[in-house]
């Protein structure tokens, strides 16, 4: 596939925890293949950051700070991009408790923000596209949690297992529009969001991937964002419906 594929100039994206980690590795990736970025989090100061980035290489960015879980603020932020062509929809937390423990607003604060918070932004793009008659991509961001059952991945687990299946489902209704939904799974990746686990957690899972995968380390979110890149741009044109999954090998689902 020649390089142009890759050439998103000219094109829009809305990328949701824009403010760091995978978040803003994407919306650094995007930018530098051409597309106008706009970047979503509830983290101001991190989305400033984001934006000096962008910028100072010669990008162009645009700061929506925002609450995914609330629907009419994502209605609002996407209606002001205007004409999108991409979303990254990677906002998401973790929570670990075993599900003995786990309350419901445990579940239902997970939920909201890496399922709720994908969906909404699902819809308000698809929506746009739709009613534009415009080709496009979503992508949403999963886990390598979805391949396998840890303790304590109760909610975690759940809620990106729903946007498996409401990646596989918008493929199918939006297929026919000419817009492409796949998702991202990526395995433990350093970012700021695992750094919050205890040190101990954090010993023990890179100590589990140098054991059981191939490539023997952590990834890191440029890795990630590469893998976005690919699914926003024409080089996966003929991919829909698809979980790719940059995990160093550590899962490999038939």
């Amino acid at each position: 596939m020649p390089l142009a594929a890759y050439d998103l100039t000219g094109r829009s994206a809305f990328v949701t925890g824009a403010a760091g980690g995978i978040g803003r590795a994407t919306a650094v990736l995007l930018a530098e293949a051409g597309a106008a970025v706009h970047c979503a989090d509830l983290d101001e100061k991190g989305l400033r950051e984001t934006l000096e980035l962008i910028t100072a290489a010669g990008g162009e960015a645009h700061l929506h700070p925002l609450d995914v879980t609330d629907r009419n603020r994502v209605r609002a932020a996407v209606a002001a991009a205007g004409d999108l062509d991409v979303l990254a929809a990677v906002a998401g937390i973790m929570h670990s408790s075993t599900v003995l423990e786990t309350a419901d607003e445990d579940l239902d604060r997970v939920l909201a923000v890496n399922f709720k918070g994908v969906l909404y932004a699902c819809q308000e793009v698809a929506r746009t596209l739709v009613a534009r008659g415009a080709p496009g991509s979503l992508i949403t961001m999963a886990s390598g949690a979805v391949d396998s059952a840890g303790p304590g991945l109760l909610c975690y687990s759940a809620a990106k297992a729903a946007v498996v299946q409401l990646t596989k489902t918008l493929a199918t209704e939006l297929g026919p529009h000419g817009i492409r939904v796949n998702a991202v799974a990526p395995g433990w990746i350093r970012t700021p969001m695992t750094a919050r686990h205890d040190s101990e957690q954090q010993h023990r899972a890179e100590a589990t991937m140098a054991r059981v995968a191939p490539l023997g380390r952590v990834g890191e979110p440029d890795e990630v964002a590469h893998t976005v890149l690919h699914l926003a741009s024409d080089a996966s044109s003929f991919m829909t419906g698809q979980i790719l999954r940059p995990n160093g090998g550590v899962a490999m689902p038939w």
